[in-house]
């Protein structure tokens, strides 16, 4: 198996697909945007951007090897939560990892691990299912 074909089978590479990945990268933003103001940081600042890129970097470390955009995560919305969830539970871990080196903002901070891993996970698992649902809805009121 090539490094190509095992990219494709953990890729579904589909619309549907690119608009998970999009909408997670936004909900991951979210998230960043959300702990700087409750933090005071300005948000047109080199330590937003810097702390996007650890999350980011986490994110798409784990989450295509786990599966999170393989063909099958729109059929089962309980495997595909327990993936989002376990992936971002290791892009956490990636994340704070690059926190506690001198080259980006912040420090590893276990309590900022919890945090993160509860309001990322949630905005995550929101956006998701919203998206299912939408999704699901305009399929089952379609035109036969």
């Amino acid at each position: 198996m090539t490094a190509l074909d095992w990219v494709r089978s953990r890729v579904d590479p589909s619309t549907a697909t690119a608009l998970f990945l999009v909408g997670d990268l936004l909900a991951i933003a979210v998230f960043i945007v959300i702990g700087e103001i409750s933090h005071e940081y300005p948000l047109l600042s080199v330590r937003v951007l810097g702390t996007y890129v650890q999350f980011l970097v986490g994110w798409l470390v784990v989450s295509v090897p786990v599966g999170v955009y393989a063909t099958d995560y729109r059929t089962d919305l309980r495997r595909s939560t327990v993936l989002v969830l376990g992936a971002w539970l290791g892009a956490d871990v990636v994340a704070q990892g690059v926190r506690a080196t001198p080259n980006f903002p912040g420090n590893a901070s276990v309590t900022f691990g919890i945090v993160a891993f509860l309001v990322g996970g949630v905005l995550l698992i929101v956006w998701r299912l919203t998206l299912a649902l939408v999704t699901s809805q305009r399929q089952s009121t379609a035109p036969a």
